[in-house]
Parts: C-alpha cells; structure tokens; sequence
C-alpha cells in the first residue's frame, strides 16, 4: 500500500539519544556540567541527534526556568539536532511548552515530541492540530501507555499519522513494538522508532524501524548496533547487540530504571551523581554489587569491540 504524501520530512532515521538530567547535591541541584558531558558524550558515539526533557529526563519534575536551563546546556554543548519532549497531556500547557522551548533554543528544535493524550483518535488529531497551528514544528508521536496511561491501537496511531501530515516520526512504546511498528511502516511513510532501552531493538529494526530513540548507559552499543543494520550487516548487528542484553535487561527493570541508567552513567564517569528526583524511586543499594559486575562485563564488551 502506497504511504500517503507528507507534508513534513520524515525524522532522521539512527539513534536519537535521551538525555538523563542530572542531579547532584542534597537537594538535587542541576548538574550542568555533568549534562554538558552526557550531550557530548552522544555527538561523539555518532548519535544522530538528542532527545532532551523526555520522561527520561525526568522533565515533569523540573521547573519551567530548569527547562530552559537544560536546553540552553544542551546546545552550547553540542552540535547536534534537539527533540523536545513535552510532558503536558492537555493543549494549552503543551503549546506553552512548545513556545518556551522555541525561546531558548530556536531552529535547534528539529521536532517536539508529543504524547498521546486521549483514546480516542479524534481527539488527539484535534490536540495535534492546534499545537501545530499554534507553533509550526514538526511533531513526533509518542505512544507510551506507561508514561501517558493512555492506550491505544495501532490502528488510531496510524489513523492519527494519516490526519496529521506534519507528524514526522512515531515513537512506539507499547508492547509488542515490532509488530506495532512493522504495521505503521507499511501504512504512512513516517520515520518509526522504538524506545524501551533498547530491549526490542533487533526485532523493532527487522520490523523497518528507522533506529532507536532512547536511552543506554552505552549508547555507543546502540549506535553501533542500528549504524551497522543500515549499512546492511545485519548479522553484525545481531551479534554485536545480543552481548549487551543482559545490561539493556538489567536496567529497565520496572519502577527502578531511571535510578539503574543514571548510577550506571555515573560510574562510567558522564555524571558526577546518579541522582533521581521523587517520585523516582532511588537507587536500590542491594543491587550496588550488581551493578559493578554488569559495567565490567559491558566494558569488557567494549574492549572486544
């Protein structure tokens, strides 16, 4: 089936890298520095571009003048493309979201990224619509029911994407990706990615995935793995992904997968703290032996490299 003509350019297929804000200090202050770091630490692994304030970022736990501070940070640091996660379900605040972050940083804003706010299909083409006619930037559509606690099926996001020719990439988050992502790939001709740490990355590609949009504590695995199934060495991409599986499984255990990347961050030395905001759960100290054993073998990996 012939995709539908988009009015706005498909999202840059590779790894759009999602930023960890950090924290440090007794009462989790910005850590500027160690974001200067991370955002460079992506552009040197080949990342295609930034996703900063997603839900990783831990964005709704900032302040609207942190917000313009980490975009600032994040684009003196680097070079490279931003997309701009919006934590707002309703359209107002989304839009206010959007024009602040347009004030901070201007055209390095290559696309927002907005939830899915409603189970209905014709209400969020609606949201869509007034955002785009408020602040002209291309949308990417992130369907993540944990985040959102909206669930939808594919077949809206699809109708969705066919009413909304200035979204220019879905961000597919619910279970099972690759068959969600295999189905919007053969309707509308939008960039698809996946997200999850990377826990569905080889099925999400072989599905036509354009690359990954999440996070890792070794993106350069993540870059390595989607660069090398692009350039049609899929036999290496396999091979080089499956040794870091045991760590992409270790950190997205439930409730605690912010507080395991970010420690992990930390001792890799891109973060001087792994420091959460509530309501993130903390670091579990039970898992600090773990933790030290799954970054040696994956830097052993990296070494093998």
């Amino acid at each position: 089936m012939t995709a539908p003509e988009r009015a706005t350019a498909a999202l840059e297929r590779g790894v759009w890298g999602v930023v960890a804000t950090p924290f440090a200090g007794p009462v989790r202050d910005l850590d500027l520095p160690s974001l200067s770091r991370l955002a460079r630490f992506y552009e040197a692994c080949g990342a295609t571009g930034l996703t900063v304030l997603g839900v990783f970022g831990e964005a709704s736990s900032l302040s609207p003048q942190e917000r313009t501070t980490v975009l600032r940070t994040v684009a003196d640091a680097t070079e490279l493309p931003m997309v701009v996660g919006v934590s707002a379900l309703a359209t107002a605040p989304a839009i206010a979201e959007i024009m602040s972050a347009r004030a901070a940083v201007g055209d390095r804003v290559r696309a927002v990224m907005v939830q899915v706010n409603s189970a209905s299909p014709r209400v969020v083409i609606e949201h869509l619509h007034a955002i785009h006619a408020a602040a002209g930037i291309p949308i990417v559509l992130q369907d993540y029911p944990v985040a959102s606690h909206v669930t939808v099926s594919t077949e809206s996001v699809i109708e969705i994407v066919e009413a909304c020719p200035f979204v220019c990439a879905v961000k597919a988050e619910a279970p099972p990706t690759a068959v969600a992502i295999a189905r919007i790939v053969e309707r509308v001709g939008v960039s698809v990615f996946g997200g999850l740490g990377g826990q569905g990355l080889l099925d999400e590609l072989a599905a036509g995935a354009a690359g990954a949009m999440t996070g890792f504590s070794f993106p350069e695995a993540l870059v390595a793995c989607v660069s090398a199934w692009h350039a049609g060495d899929r036999d290496g991409a396999r091979e080089g992904f499956l040794r870091y599986l045991p760590l992409v499984n270790y950190e997205q255990q439930p409730r605690v997968a912010l507080a395991l990347r970010k420690d992990l961050l930390a001792r890799r030395g891109l973060l001087s703290e792994g420091a959460v905001r509530p309501p993130a759960a903390a670091f579990p100290d039970q898992l600090r032996d773990i933790a030290a054993d799954q970054l040696a073998r994956a830097e052993l990996i990296g070494k093998d490299r």
